[in-house]
C-alpha cells in the first residue's frame, strides 16, 4: 500500500509565496516520477511539475519562472515553492507518484491566492 500526505496550502495574497510538501509511504520499489498537478471545479485536473528521480523537471507554461519542484529521494519526499502567486493558481494541489506501472495521487491541498 502506497499513502502520499500533502501538505502547505493555505490562503494567500497575490504576489506572496507558498511551498507544497508530499511524502510517499509504502512500497516505494521502482518509484521514479513524483509531481504536483492542480485541480479548479468543472475542469479538468492539469500538470504543474514533474520531477525524475534523476532529477530532471517539467513544468507547465503558467508555473515556468514562479515555481520550483525539488525532492529529497531518501525520504520519498517532492516539494513545490510556489513565489509570485496569482489568483488563478488557486486550486486544489495533488501530489502525484509513478511507482512502476501505477499512479498514486494524494487527497489533495487547497490553495486559495486573493487579489
Amino acid at each position: 500500500q502506497v499513502q502520499l500526505v500533502e501538505s502547505g496550502g493555505g490562503l494567500v495574497q497575490a504576489g506572496g509565496s507558498l511551498r507544497l510538501s508530499c511524502a510517499a509511504s509504502g512500497n516505494m520499489f521502482g518509484i521514479n516520477i513524483m509531481g504536483w498537478y492542480r485541480q479548479v471545479p468543472g475542469k479538468q485536473r492539469e500538470l504543474v511539475a514533474t520531477i525524475s528521480r534523476a532529477g530532471n523537471t517539467d513544468y507547465a507554461d503558467s508555473g515556468k519562472g514562479r515555481f520550483t519542484i525539488s525532492r529529497e529521494n531518501a525520504k520519498n519526499t517532492v516539494y513545490l515553492q510556489m513565489n509570485s502567486l496569482k489568483p488563478e493558481d488557486t486550486a486544489v494541489y495533488f501530489c502525484l507518484a509513478k511507482i512502476g506501472w501505477r499512479d498514486y495521487w494524494g487527497q489533495g491541498t487547497q490553495v486559495t491566492v486573493s487579489s
